[in-house]
């Protein structure tokens, strides 16, 4: 794609810049005055890893959201000030144009279903749908813009297959479910204060780096896109994230979750570094293939996964799921059985009143970070989860950067 239309890449990234501050201090002024508003319309929850339950006001996210559009709308002739101002009739570079305004498409319309989502606490089956409705509007601009579904091969296959490969529909089918991995990575990724917004800072860090590190290679003005999107993201974020910061005094609700995964998954897209971003997602990734066995019910799963508080301590505990010895079927015994043999998982049997039961604890890297370090504070918790999540990040790059020359020798 080439985006001949983005301008004065220093100025416009400066406009970008000072705007994105503008929103930081927006959120953080506005989101407090939401809070009564919220819990007035019964959008609130309670905080069920704090000894004093009180009304927590949910879905904030939509506030972050809101700001981020707001200012990505009055942004939106920046890049294109140089032809709107010449007014050249058949000089305008409508293309890029109209994949900016496919991109803020659907990240609006993630933000306006997650919202839907928190309002009327929709089923897990329409979780996977919601994403995938959300991203049409994009997928159709690339294909009639677009329509490139070449992937470069490793220069192992490439005596057999050939420079690269063209995947067609498969192409297609693989973004659909990028945006839907991207929303529902983050959103089954969550249950202490400040994971959620934490883990999606950290990742628009890492891809701002990553822009900026590629912004003068062959792909700059692809970089120059993702970094107009990724910069007024990241300081709605940082805004959202003061606030949920423990102790929470709101919480992001499914909206932000599915407004960051839509938001990380166009610029993957229309940027073209979806294998990259999938990197800077590691955390996430093995939390989902981890996470498995209970989202598809090989093994119970409870409605909420989050860990445990001990109100003598003050910490946090792994949570459990219990079922009957004997009662999985193949494939959650196989699960089970697997994640023991590697210590993931701390399984326990039980005598009851109707036989023996079985005790293991929920499937999350939550509740794996507390089986490793013991029972810890919330705030320390998140801090270790996030520092994980930077961790991650480097190796991502170390990928990237190093092992790409094995197999793409460059």
């Amino acid at each position: 794609m080439q985006l001949e239309g983005l301008g004065d890449s220093a100025l416009t990234m400066t406009i970008n810049f000072g705007m994105s501050v503008g929103a930081f201090f927006l959120c953080l002024n506005i989101i407090p005055k939401f809070k009564d508003s919220f819990i007035s319309a019964n959008l609130f929850g309670v905080d069920l890893n704090k000894l004093i339950k009180k009304k927590v006001p949910e879905a904030l996210g939509v506030v972050c959201g809101a700001v981020f559009l707001c200012t990505m709308f009055i942004f939106m002739p920046v890049p294109f000030y140089k032809q709107l101002a010449a007014n050249t009739p058949g000089k305008f570079p409508h293309h890029e144009y109209i994949h900016y305004l496919a991109a803020l498409l659907s990240i609006c319309c993630m933000v306006f279903l997650g919202f839907a989502d928190d309002v009327l606490n929709l089923k897990w089956r329409h979780k996977l749908l919601l994403p995938t409705l959300a991203s049409l509007p994009l997928l159709t601009v690339y294909f009639t813009n677009v329509n490139a579904t070449n992937i470069i091969l490793p220069v192992q296959l490439r005596d057999l297959m050939g420079m690269d490969l063209r995947l067609g529909p498969i192409y297609y089918i693989y973004m659909g479910m990028l945006a839907v991995f991207c929303t529902n990575a983050i959103n089954i990724y969550a249950g202490v204060n400040g994971l959620e917004v934490g883990q999606s800072c950290v990742i628009a860090l890492s891809v701002l780096v990553f822009n900026f590190l590629e912004v003068q290679g062959e792909h700059r003005l692809g970089h120059v896109f993702s970094i107009y999107f990724m910069m007024p993201f990241f300081a709605v974020s940082a805004a959202l994230l003061y606030h949920n910061w423990y102790p929470s005094r709101v919480f992001v609700g499914d909206t932000y979750c599915y407004f960051a995964g839509m938001t990380f998954a166009v610029v993957a897209i229309l940027s073209h570094f979806s294998k990259t971003m999938l990197l800077f997602f590691i955390p996430q990734v093995f939390n989902f293939i981890f996470s498995v066995p209970q989202l598809f019910h090989f093994v119970p799963c409870p409605r909420h996964r989050l860990p445990k508080l001990n109100p003598h301590s003050g910490k946090l505990d792994m949570s459990y799921t219990m079922f009957k010895s004997g009662s999985l079927g193949t494939v959650g015994q196989f699960c089970i059985q697997l994640f023991d043999f590697f210590k993931l998982i701390s399984v326990t049997h039980n005598v009851g009143d109707s036989g023996m039961y079985t005790q293991v604890n929920n499937l999350t890297l939550i509740n794996l970070t507390l089986k490793v370090f013991g029972p810890l504070h919330e705030k320390k918790l998140v801090t270790i989860l996030l520092v994980l999540q930077v961790i991650c990040s480097i190796v991502a790059f170390m990928i990237r950067y190093q092992l790409k020359k094995i197999f793409y020798d460059s």
